[in-house]
């Protein structure tokens, strides 16, 4: 028999890249090229769905995202702070492109700030968010619910209530999720209890916005004292099994824990969850990935695939910043529990979840190497080389502080983001889509982060388009010095 419908994509996307490296082999190069294989003679063009069936994280610039997919098309939250807002999209691979819905805002000034960690779930052809708002005193934060005035997750929802467990009515709570066991629900969230500030609690719920009864603290296990938060939930193998995050958010020791449940026992009395020793998922130095938590799980368009959703960074410094939504799938070992994996690098190819219809993405590397119909072309003298390692796309990037020198990216598509690192020493970029009216961008970051996104040009028509980056030799005042880096660039076609 031949090889099925992933594996066929599979050899198709590998026999792409090879002609793609093939191709950037024996290209000509520019005149202005600054150096080997910087610039390239366009190709010939492959079709759009090439590279079809994979894409690269992120999948958001936000942190703390929430995902599922329903009635056709995925749909993501992250913490914005002030609002609550859902990307959807058709495939996870379209989803960095996509344009946010504001589903909601609020005018009570005891809730309207530091809105984080919204969650939606569907009871009862209703949608319930739940998320966590304070009125601009963090200890202040307190879990609220919205529902939905139709069957859509995207709402328009209106104002339901606040989570109150009965033993905790006035104390610190974040990161609200739901415990769905033996046709019951649970509030579980993070808040004061006798082991931490933020400590696992789980309190009986009579309805989606209802508590009805008190929260039962959790003495979870983890690799750091201070924090127990973003409890999330699978069901399988005869178990339910609890993950959690650990150690402070802004660590690049953030890591997922986890307990598990026998069905049938009561979640309500702690000794009946066993504790699993050691992080289930942690920092990966060599892909370049710290801090990766704040889950959550969701299947495939089939329902065959088991993914994780989550954020990390780029960066081992500890920073609440630049935490991004990035995604993979996870497997199942032989005694029933879940099998996290590792985080992968950033710009790790992955295949798209199976049923996903496909983004029709492809990838631009500095190098001009591409997965499709695509190439770059510099003008000037360049810097170029690996030095950036795990914070760059393929291990290498472009950098210039010249002022006129261009980077040109030609592509065949409907949409291009620019992606590449921000560092203290780099400048403003001006940015021209076809030649037209430049828009300057900063490259400055007050940390050194990889694989950033720079720039999300507007919807053009399907077609053969350019992105020109030009350096401006300028910087803000917080900045060193001018540079700006050139890394990969994404290409949506649909």
């Amino acid at each position: 028999m031949g090889p099925g419908p992933r594996t066929a994509r599979r050899y198709a996307a590998l026999l792409t890249a090879l002609l793609a490296i093939l191709c950037g082999l024996v290209a000509t190069p520019a005149a202005t090229a600054a150096t080997p294989g910087a610039a390239t003679a366009p190709r010939t063009e492959a079709t759009p769905q090439a590279a079809a069936g994979t894409f690269r994280n992120p999948l958001n610039t936000g942190p703390d995202p929430y995902m599922t997919f329903w009635n056709g098309s995925y749909y993501l939250t992250t913490t914005q702070g002030g609002s609550i807002r859902m990307w959807r999209s058709s495939s996870l691979g379209t989803l960095l492109e996509a344009d946010p819905i504001t589903v909601w805002t609020d005018t009570d000034s005891s809730r309207n700030q530091h809105i984080w960690a919204p969650e939606f779930y569907r009871f009862n052809e209703r949608w319930y968010l739940y998320y966590t708002a304070d009125d601009g005193v963090d200890d202040h934060h307190r879990i609220y619910v919205l529902e939905s005035d139709r069957d859509d997750p995207a709402g328009p929802y209106h104002f339901k209530s606040r989570l109150t467990p009965p033993n905790h009515p006035n104390d610190f709570a974040i990161d609200p999720s739901v415990l769905q066991l033996n046709g019951r629900l649970y509030l579980a969230y993070s808040g004061i209890n006798q082991y931490q500030h933020n400590g696992i609690n789980i309190a009986p719920m009579s309805n989606p916005y209802t508590v009805s009864g008190n929260a039962v603290a959790f003495n979870a296990a983890g690799g750091c004292p201070e924090v127990r938060e973003g409890a999330e939930f699978l069901y399988r193998n005869g178990r339910t099994w609890m993950t959690y995050s650990t150690c402070d958010t802004g660590k690049p020791d953030y890591q997922v824990w986890m307990m598990s449940l026998p069905d049938g026992a009561d979640p309500l009395v702690p000794g009946n969850w066993t504790q699993h020793t050691g992080a289930v998922f942690s920092r990966a130095d060599d892909h370049g990935v710290f801090g990766p938590g704040h889950h959550a799980f969701f299947r495939s368009p089939d329902g065959t695939e088991d993914w994780i959703v989550y954020h990390a960074k780029t960066t081992s410094v500890n920073t609440y910043t630049d935490r991004t939504t990035r995604a993979q799938k996870i497997s199942w070992r032989a005694d029933g529990s879940p099998d996290l994996g590792r985080p992968l690098a950033m710009g790790a190819t992955q295949d798209l979840p199976s049923g996903d219809p496909g983004a029709g993405t492809y990838w631009i590397n500095d190098d001009a190497r591409s997965s499709g119909a695509g190439t770059v072309a510099y003008t000037g003298t360049w810097n170029s080389g690996t030095g950036c390692a795990t914070q760059c796309f393929w291990s290498d990037d472009h950098w210039s502080d010249r002022a006129g020198n261009t980077a040109t990216f030609s592509f065949t598509g409907t949409r291009i983001a620019l992606l590449s690192v921000r560092d203290t020493g780099n400048g403003i970029a001006a940015l021209s889509i076809d030649g037209g009216a430049e828009q300057r961008v900063d490259f400055y970051g007050a940390i050194r982060t990889g694989e950033t996104l720079q720039y999300l040009s507007p919807r053009l028509a399907y077609g053969r388009h350019t992105l020109r980056v030009r350096v401006t030799g300028e910087h803000n005042a917080q900045s060193g010095a001018s540079f700006v880096s050139v890394d990969r660039a994404e290409v949506y076609t649909r």
